[in-house]
């Protein structure tokens, strides 16, 4: 009876070891069809429930709050550039801008030369000689100021007014700054950039090629490099023009016409011929005084008796 009782499957709820039922308890469990928890409720209940909780599992262990991704953590091994100081401008500058605003303020101006001796005799009591001459330099190093400069802006007076152009070797060498200064912060190579620009630069100087480069070449091969592509653009050009002209003068048709024939804007072809006219004055005109200078002159080539 013990034995079967004990290993009946269907019991839902046994006692905790140690305590062993008597004969009249385990022929009463039989026949309520319980092991005899209904008549000690309170005894069993405990035990019951313990019996049913389950084993408790092991917590895995939590991960540190501060833990971080690795790459998290590789940013913060990577020790951060300090932030750049903001310059100190120069006190020079400051009463500069405060005197003249429209040449050292929002927007910069080249000035014309001796301007350093006119601010002396203008403001004796507002600068140093010492002090003012290190501001002006700052000023005329500074990347705004270059780019006045290379622009061909004129340069001017304290008071505003025009005074004179900046002069060609002026706008060449200050383009060669701005592109060294440009090529070193983006590390790209701008070099058809700057080909391009010095090209406009001679262009817009009123100098033939040849005197150009007489002007501004110097000892830097790099620089004389870059000079020559330029130059070499530009004659390209000319012979395209040249070309486009001795076309058009041998169709003997009108602008508009020839235009229409090349696919191209009656526009585009007046200001093509023009160009091309132009050339051709200024290349004859070279060749007068060319010839000029180098013609011998009547005393020298008299003989002498």
């Amino acid at each position: 009876m013990t034995e079967a009782t004990t290993a009946n499957p269907n019991n839902k709820s046994r006692r905790p070891r140690g305590e062993r039922m008597d004969m009249a308890q385990q022929l009463q469990a039989l026949r309520a069809g319980t092991d005899g928890a209904k008549t000690a409720p309170e005894a069993d209940q405990a035990p019951t429930q313990a019996g049913r909780q389950r084993p408790q599992q092991r917590k895995k262990p939590q991960k540190a709050q501060g833990r971080q991704q690795p790459s998290q953590q590789k940013q913060q091994q990577q020790p951060q550039q300090p932030a750049r100081p903001q310059r100190k401008v120069h006190p020079a500058l400051e009463r500069l801008f405060e005197l003249y605003p429209n040449l050292f303020g929002a927007r910069f101006l080249p000035l014309k030369l001796g301007v350093y001796e006119e601010l002396i005799a203008r403001h004796p009591d507002d600068f140093k000689a010492e002090d003012l001459k290190v501001a002006m330099g700052l000023h005329a190093r500074s990347t705004r100021y270059l780019e006045s400069v290379a622009a061909g802006h004129p340069r001017h007076d304290l008071d505003g007014n025009v005074a004179e152009p900046v002069a060609p070797e002026h706008v060449h060498h200050a383009i060669l700054e701005l592109h060294r200064r440009r090529s070193q912060r983006t590390g790209e190579d701008l070099r058809p950039q700057l080909v391009a620009r010095l090209a406009r630069a001679v262009e817009a100087s009123g100098l033939d090629r040849e005197a150009y480069a007489v002007l501004v070449r110097s000892r830097d091969a790099n620089n004389n490099a870059v000079l020559d592509e330029a130059l070499a653009l530009l004659a390209e050009q000319a012979a395209k023009r040249e070309a486009l002209l001795r076309a058009f003068e041998a169709s003997g048709r009108s602008e508009k016409e020839f235009a229409e024939m090349y696919g191209m804007t009656q526009g585009e072809v007046t200001r093509t011929l023009q160009r091309a006219r132009a050339d051709r004055n200024a290349a004859a005109t070279a060749e007068v005084v060319t010839a000029e200078a180098t013609a011998p002159t009547l005393d020298s080539a008299a003989t002498p008796d």
